[in-house]
C-alpha cells in the first residue's frame, strides 16, 4: 500500500519546500483537455483546441471528452479514465478542464499517487473546486484556481496575462493582475496557504474525505460566485457553513471574488459581518472568477494578504 505522508515527505525535502510545483509548460508543450464537469461540444472544444495551437501548443484531446452518458457528463468510468491517462501521459505538461456539475464524482478514483510521483500543472475553475483542492491535499501540489477552457474562445488581453505569468516558462510578470481597485470590506494583515474557490463548492467540500486540512496552519480562503448563480442570501448560506465548521479555525483573511457588475450592498456586507465576527480581513475584487477577467490564484501556496493596501503577495512561488 502507498504510504502517502511517506511519500510526500520524501518529495518536499528534496525539493526543500513544503509543497510541489509543476514544471511551467514552453512552446510546443502539450496540453490534455479533459471534461470532468460537463458535455463537452465538438464545435467549442474545437474553437478551443485552435486558439491553443494558435498560442504555440499542441493539445490532447481525452479519449472520451465528447461523450454523453448521463445527459450532463460521460460515465464516471469514462471520465476517470480520462483523467488519469493524462496524468499518466508523459507528453501531456499541463492539464485544463471547465466547469459544470459532478466533478466531485472523480475524486474517489484519481490516482494521486502518480500525480505526487509525476507532478503536472492543474488547472480549471468553478466545478473544477474539488478536484483541484482534492489534489492539493492528497499530494501538496499547487493546483490553479481561475482558468476556464472555454474562454480561449475569446482570450482577453487580461487573462493571456495571466495565463502567461503562472505557466509560461521564462515569462516576466506578475502572478496576479489587479485591473479593478479592490473593497475592502475588513481591513489588516494576515497570511497562509491559498485554498478555495467556488464557494459553494468549497463549502460542500469542507465534509468530503477526499479533502483535507493541516489544522496546524493558517489558510487564505479564495471564494468567488456570481449572480447568474446564488442570490446574495445563499452566499450568506455558504459562508455559515464555513464559518460553522472546524476549518474557521484556520482561517486567516478571505478574498471574495467576482459577483456581477454591480455589486449588491447586502452582499458586502454579509461578507462584512463575516470579517469582523471572525477578525479576519476580508476585501471584494472582480478580478478572478466567473465574471469578465479571469485572475488566476494558486491554491497551495503560502501568500501574504495587505488588505488595507490592496496587495497579494505570494510567498517562494517560481
Amino acid at each position: 500500500m502507498w504510504n502517502h505522508n511517506l511519500e510526500i515527505n520524501k518529495i518536499n525535502k528534496r525539493l526543500g519546500s513544503e509543497y510541489m510545483q509543476a514544471e511551467r509548460i514552453m512552446n510546443g508543450s502539450c496540453i490534455g483537455l479533459v471534461s470532468p464537469s460537463h458535455v463537452a461540444k465538438t464545435a467549442i472544444y474545437e474553437r478551443i483546441a485552435m486558439a491553443l495551437r494558435r498560442l504555440g501548443f499542441t493539445v490532447k484531446p481525452g479519449k472520451h471528452l465528447f461523450k454523453n452518458a448521463y445527459g450532463y457528463a460521460a460515465s464516471t468510468k469514462d471520465r476517470v479514465e480520462d483523467f488519469n491517462r493524462m496524468v499518466s501521459d508523459p507528453e501531456v505538461e499541463m492539464i485544463m478542464f471547465g466547469g459544470g456539475d459532478t466533478a466531485v464524482d472523480l475524486l474517489p478514483y484519481i490516482d494521486y499517487k502518480n500525480i505526487a510521483r509525476h507532478p503536472k500543472i492543474f488547472a480549471s475553475f468553478s466545478d473544477g473546486t474539488s478536484i483541484l483542492n482534492a489534489i492539493y491535499a492528497q499530494t501538496g501540489l499547487i493546483t490553479y484556481y481561475g482558468v476556464d477552457v472555454r474562454e480561449f474562445c475569446y482570450f482577453r488581453q487580461y487573462d493571456r496575462e495571466q495565463f502567461y505569468a503562472n505557466f509560461i516558462k521564462d515569462y516576466e510578470g506578475p502572478f496576479f493582475i489587479g485591473e479593478e481597485p479592490w473593497k475592502v470590506l475588513c481591513g489588516g494583515f494576515c497570511e497562509g496557504v491559498i485554498i478555495g474557490g467556488y464557494a459553494p463548492l468549497f463549502a460542500m467540500l469542507l465534509s468530503n474525505k477526499h479533502f483535507k486540512y493541516d489544522k496546524r496552519k493558517k489558510y487564505l480562503l479564495i471564494l468567488e460566485d456570481n449572480e447568474k448563480f446564488s442570490k446574495p442570501e445563499e452566499i450568506a448560506t455558504y459562508l455559515g457553513y464555513i464559518e460553522q465548521s472546524e476549518f474557521i479555525e484556520n482561517v486567516s483573511g478571505l478574498i471574495f471574488g467576482s459577483y456581477s457588475d454591480n455589486v449588491p450592498q447586502m452582499l458586502l456586507d454579509c461578507l462584512q459581518r463575516f470579517g469582523t465576527r471572525n477578525k479576519i480581513p476580508v476585501v471584494y475584487t472582480d478580478d478572478f472568477g466567473h465574471g469578465k477577467r479571469h485572475g488566476i490564484l494558486p491554491i497551495g501556496v503560502h501568500a501574504k494578504l495587505d488588505a488595507d493596501r490592496a496587495g497579494l503577495k505570494f510567498c517562494d512561488l517560481v
